[in-house]
């Protein structure tokens, strides 16, 4: 089975612009980088999961959601490194788009994007990593079986608590992230 590394995308893998389908607008994290790299070096599927309520919302269309996705996903190839999938959730309960307009199981802080990846990719959710800049995504990763990191850079509003919201660690920055997961220690209790 494989291991993961789950990411977050607005706020985590990439500043929080609320909407944001611009692809001219796509700046990575400080650290972003040369950290997929390392988690790539140590054997990780990379996964970013995200909730995108801006289709249900009637905001963007889903063409525009997905003509980001490629030029993320092209930056990313000029710096030889890529996000093995994408897995995304459009829905809202109260949009304006019909068919999006619902109450899923994908929904971040539901675990339902996690799951369904881990399904399909063969992933070993208990060697596994949520990364994320909410509460929500802890809760999401927590939910599905894996260890989380809260990126605690203010995006989190508010900290609500609950069972599956404490995060396993905390960073400040995506690369402080990366560095509790493959310390080495880690790395050895994960082999």
């Amino acid at each position: 089975m494989r291991k993961a590394i789950f990411i977050d995308k607005d706020g985590t893998l990439i500043p929080d612009i609320p909407y944001n389908v611009d692809p001219d607008k796509i700046i990575f994290e400080d650290g972003v980088i040369e950290s997929l790299r390392n988690f790539k070096r140590y054997g990780y599927t990379l996964i970013m999961v995200t909730n995108q309520s801006g289709i249900a919302k009637g905001f963007f269309s889903m063409e525009a959601l997905s003509n980001l996705f490629v030029s993320l996903q092209n930056r990313l190839a000029l710096q030889n490194v890529a996000l093995d999938a994408i897995y995304f959730c459009p829905h809202y309960p109260c949009g304006i788009v019909d068919k999006y307009v619902l109450d899923c199981t994908c929904r971040k802080p539901k675990p339902g994007m996690i799951l369904k990846a881990a399904s399909e990719w063969n992933i070993d959710l208990k060697q596994s990593w949520m990364i994320g800049d909410i509460l929500n995504d802890v809760e999401a990763g927590a939910r599905a079986g894996c260890s989380t990191i809260l990126i605690d850079n203010g995006n989190e509003t508010e900290w609500l608590t609950g069972e599956y919201r404490k995060p396993s660690h905390t960073a400040k920055r995506f690369a402080e992230a990366a560095d509790v997961i493959l310390d080495k220690r880690l790395i050895e209790n994960e082999s």
